[in-house]
Order: structure tokens, then sequence, then C-alpha cells
């Protein structure tokens, strides 16, 4: 059996393994996300209007990264199951079959994107002089898409082996990679020709063109995970069922969150435009101090995965506990440096008082709720993990639709955008605390029944 495909998540300490796992991804991941606050940052620097131009592409962009997200939670939480019983060839044929329908899919919604670009931002709430702006980066943007989504399901597929350093490396010096490139290409600098806008887009293009060629070397050349890729169509269909279980649910749960973010964009549009841009600048900087619950999650999936194949439910419970108990912890610290250095943060991105005023006022109160947040991120997370994805979706739906959104509308009737920011936390408590008492009962349930 390749060493690769062997299951070393339900060996070791349980708390030593997550770290592991995690550590890179961190790094990885804080380099990615930094893809869009240097856009944002630099992006700034060319004035209010391209600021906001490029706050109202933030939903759209985030549905097509939750759709690449859902499908690699598909495909990480199958091939983890086919590891921890140890059959090699069902997940190299699942990560080849992963790896064409992303290509497939990637292509439709590049296009779908594309020729519905106007209607799309309108119905954000994006004015008739922001739309040049806003096509200018996401005209090349949208040209890109499979080179976000094929790349993030490969690298689903080594997290579920345990090889998240791989994908912590690539992020890593693919973020270095887009920061070094934005000024040159926003700005002009060096010789290279002035696009604005454009040049952000273009930068991240070029780096994910390279994420590419690296991600299918290391899956072709140097692992050798994938088998013919040209099978009969009853065979791809079958893999493409096994991970669409987990993958379109998982894609729902995901795409709630940027669709809800589109509905607030819009309902803060009505407050201005130096609103939407604070807003923008809340939501770039969120996920930046939120790298390690995403490190987490990335991760935690494939470990339940791995050891509930194996039938090693002791640790499966440790691990939720120690997650838990993380989360909790590192969201009190967070919420605490915020609170004293969010204005300061706040400043890197605009001169704008206003701008400055509104993100804040976010950073001020919504990190409360952060420790809780933690725990729904890797609860749905784990869900996933075990192949049991529908409780995500619910999850994710209650939190958004069932609360968020109907709190909010409330509190922003008494308290304008504070009570939009009150709303979020109140609601991040809650979810957060009910989606532990249930994860918890799904494992004694699934225990019970492999007795």
């Amino acid at each position: 059996m390749s060493t690769a495909m062997q299951a070393t998540l339900t060996q070791g300490s349980v708390a030593h393994t997550l770290r592991d796992m995690a550590a890179p991804m961190v790094i990885g991941l804080l380099a990615m996300m930094s893809f869009n606050a240097v856009d944002t940052f630099f992006v700034g620097q060319l004035g209010e209007d391209a600021l906001a131009a490029m706050s109202f592409t933030f939903p759209v962009v985030m549905v097509y990264t939750s759709l690449a997200i859902g499908l690699g939670a598909g495909t990480s939480s199958s091939v983890a199951r086919a590891i921890g019983c140890g059959d090699q060839a069902l997940a190299k044929r699942l990560i080849t079959d992963a790896m064409t329908m992303a290509l497939l899919l990637s292509l439709s919604f590049g296009l779908l994107g594309y020729l519905l670009m106007d209607e799309i931002f309108q119905l954000l709430g994006a004015s008739a002089a922001l739309l040049p702006l806003i096509h200018q980066y996401m005209d090349i943007w949208f040209l890109g898409v499979p080179f976000l989504i094929i790349p993030m399901a490969s690298m689903a597929a080594l997290r579920a082996m345990g090889l998240s350093k791989i994908q912590g490396v690539v992020m890593g010096v693919s973020a270095i990679a887009n920061g070094l490139l934005d000024p040159l290409l926003i700005f002009g600098l060096l010789g290279f020709p002035r696009l604005e806008l454009a040049g952000a887009a273009w930068a991240s293009l070029i780096v994910r063109l390279g994420v590419m060629a690296v991600v299918v070397y290391v899956m072709v050349w140097r692992l050798k995970l994938l088998a013919n890729p040209f099978v009969a169509l009853a065979k791809w269909l079958a893999s493409c069922r096994q991970i669409l279980l987990v993958a379109l649910p998982a894609m729902g749960t995901n795409v709630i969150i940027p669709l809800a973010s589109g509905i607030v964009v819009a309902m803060v549009a009505s407050y201005g435009e130096a609103a939407v841009a604070g807003l923008g600048v809340a939501l770039r900087v969120e996920p930046i101090v939120l790298i390690c619950f995403y490190a987490l999650s990335a991760v935690i999936g494939p470990f339940f995965g791995q050891n509930t194949a194996a039938g090693a439910y002791q640790r499966v419970y440790e691990a939720q506990r120690v997650a838990a108990r993380f989360c909790l912890v590192f969201g009190l610290g967070t919420a605490l440096l915020l609170a004293l250095g969010g204005r300061w943060l706040a400043s890197l991105f605009s001169d704008s008082a206003e701008v400055i005023d509104v993100a804040a006022s976010y950073l001020l109160l919504v990190p409360i709720s952060y420790g809780c947040y933690g725990m729904v991120m890797f609860i749905n997370a784990s869900f996933n993990g075990l192949g049991k994805p529908m409780p995500a979706l619910v999850i994710s739906t209650l939190r958004v639709l069932g609360l968020y959104l109907p709190v909010a509308w409330l509190a922003m009737e008494f308290w304008q955008l504070k009570g939009l920011f009150v709303a979020t936390a109140l609601t991040n408590v809650a979810v957060g605390l009910g989606a532990y008492v249930w994860l918890s009962w799904q494992l004694k349930q699934l225990e019970s029944s492999e007795k």
C-alpha cells in the first residue's frame, strides 16, 4: 500500500495529531487569505470608489470559494473514509473522478457568472457608477475560476491523507507571489502597465495558474495519486454520487454565508458607499484573525473520517473536546486583541473617518462571539467528515435564515449598523452551543449503531 494512503490519523496523540496537521494549514491559510487583504490594502490606495467596488465583489468571490470548499469537503470525506477502511484503489478512483468533476463544474459556473455579472451586482446594490470598476476586476477574475476550484479540491484530497504540509507550503508561496505582483500591476511599477483594479485580478490569476501547475505535479508525478481518468460513465457517476453526497450539502452550507453577506451588503448600502467600504474592510480582516479556526476545520473532517471508518470513537470524542476548548480560549484572546487594536487595523485600509468607524465598530462587537463561531465551523466540518452533511446544512441555514437575518433586521431598526453587529454576535453564541450538543448526540448514535 502507498504510504501516502495509510490511515495515519488513527494513531498517536489526538491533540498532537490535530496540532501537527493544523499548524502548516495556519501558515498556508494565513498567507492565502491575505490575498483578499493585500488586494484590499493596495486597491484602497486608489480611492474610496475603488475600495467600494472591491467590497461589492466580496460576496460573489466567497460564493465561488464556498463551492470549491464544498467540493473539497466531499472529496476529503469520501477519500478519508476509503483510506480508513484500507481501500487504496477506491481512494485513487475517488480522487481522479473528483478532479474531472471539478473541471466541469468550474467551467460551467465561471461562464455563468461572467454572463450574469451586471445582474448579480445590481442585485447587490452596486450603483451604475461602480459597475465599470467592478468589471475591471471581475472580467478577469471569472476567467480564473477553474484555477480556484480544481486546486482546492485537489488539496482537500491531500488533507484526507494527512498531508496538510504540502498545502501549507503551496499556499504560503502563492500568497507571497501575489503580494509582490499586486503593487507592480495595480500601480504600474518597474515598467509594468498601470492596471489598477484589473491589476489585482491579473495578479491573482497568474498566481493561481502557478498553484495549478504545482498541484498537478504533486498529484500526478510525485505521489502518483490519480487513476485512469477515462473510465466507464457508470463508474464515474458512482464516484460523483459518493462525493456529492457530502459535497452538495457542504456547498449549501458554505454558500449560505456569502449569500447572507450579499444580503447584508445590500442592507448596509442604504447607509452609503462609505458604510459598505467599512464593512468590506472588516470582512477582509475577519478571516485573517479567524485563521486558526479555518485550519482546525480543514483538518478535523479527515480526522473524523479516518477514525470513524476505523471504529476509533474514543479518539473522535477526545478530538471534539480538544477542539471546543481551543475555540473558546482562542476566541476570547482574539476578541480582547481586536477590542484594543481594531481601529488601528481599519486605519491601515482607509483614511476615511466614516469607513474606519464602521470597521472598528464591527471589530469591537462581533469578535465577542468568535469562540462559538469557531465551534460552528469545526462542528460543520466534523459532520462532513462523518459523511453526515445534512446537520451541517441545517445548522448553517438555521444560523443565517432562522436567526441572523431576522434578528439583524430587527436590531437595525433600533440601533442601525451597530444592531447588525450585535445580532451577529448573539447568533454565533446560540448556534455554536446548540451545534456542540448535536454533534455529541450524533457520535453516540453512530457508535451505538456499530455495536
